[in-house]
């Protein structure tokens, strides 16, 4: 009897240790999400209030309103042009990358050669760079060969910070996948160009699809070097079409339309995000499996 007393004590001390522990977790998950989702929140309450109200604290628009939408999308404005040029620049930096930094990136992780490690050390440093530290020596050669207000005035100092950083991950995820598998390709007649073509790319799918995504959103999120490399109106991305909205109603404050041009430029991504969330963490996490 008395060794049962002294039992039951411990048993209520362990029962209670996982359910503090599981309560602490969900505290801190709760306020991680709440940090993360409050000024998304925030910026798609001032998108559907009345111009009026925008300056409003309420939780909620009272009476709720699209006219911020409208006035975004009236002709005048141009963003849906500045969509369109957001979309050929991140479109084809993603295309880019994925071609050049997917061989490269098997060169890295199958091939043997001099000063390998140098090189890759010198991919990785070149995306440590802050963009701003390359705008006026790039501004001033564009200037000289008239690539001011074209695509490729923004493309290629995309690529020079998504290159980097897809070679450096996609290397690391080629080098977890057996070689093997090329070896046993080329035994059978393939080059070992169709081996990594017809067996290590299908493998590296979740990787490749994985890089795609980050290098599509740093593209599409860049603002520095769209704002320097362009001036006009036309040629103009999204980011830099939001920050230079001067009120859609005369001289009103822009705040109600940049935070509804702001939830248009963020929900596609978010929503690419969530539809292929499963994707992205399986590629995020093969290619730290052995």
């Amino acid at each position: 009897m008395t060794t049962h007393a002294t039992d039951r004590p411990s048993g209520r001390a362990g029962a209670k240790g996982p359910g503090v522990a599981a309560v602490l977790r969900y505290f801190g998950i709760a306020v991680i999400v709440v940090y993360c989702l409050a000024p998304f929140f925030w910026m798609v309450v001032s998108a559907f209030r009345r111009p009026s109200d925008q300056f409003q604290l309420s939780a909620l628009p009272r009476p709720w309103s699209t006219a911020n939408f409208r006035a975004v999308f009236k002709p005048e404005v141009g963003f849906g042009r500045a969509l369109l040029n957001s979309l050929v620049v991140a479109g084809i930096t993603t295309v880019i990358t994925l071609v050049i930094g997917t061989v490269a990136a098997y060169a890295l992780a199958r091939l043997e050669f001099r000063f390998k490690n140098l090189v890759a050390a010198v991919i990785i440093a070149i995306s440590m760079f802050p963009p701003i530290s390359i705008v006026v020596p790039l501004l001033k050669l564009f200037t000289d060969i008239k690539w001011i207000n074209t695509y490729q005035a923004m493309i290629v100092p995309s690529l020079s910070f998504a290159l980097p950083l897809a070679v450096w991950y996609l290397t690391s995820f080629f080098r977890q996948l057996p070689a093997e598998l090329e070896q046993a390709a080329m035994i059978d007649g393939c080059t070992r160009g169709q081996a990594f073509r017809k067996v290590i790319l299908p493998l590296a799918a979740p990787g490749v699809f994985t890089t795609a995504i980050i290098t599509f959103i740093a593209a599409w999120n860049d603002f520095i070097i769209a704002l320097s490399m362009v001036n006009k109106k036309d040629m103009q991305t999204a980011t830099v079409a939001i920050s230079r909205f001067t009120g859609a109603y005369g001289f009103d404050q822009p705040y109600g339309t940049q935070m509804a041009a702001g939830v248009v430029v963020t929900v596609p991504l978010v929503l690419a995000v969530l539809a292929f969330q499963r994707r992205i963490v399986s590629g995020l996490t093969a290619g730290g499996l052995k």
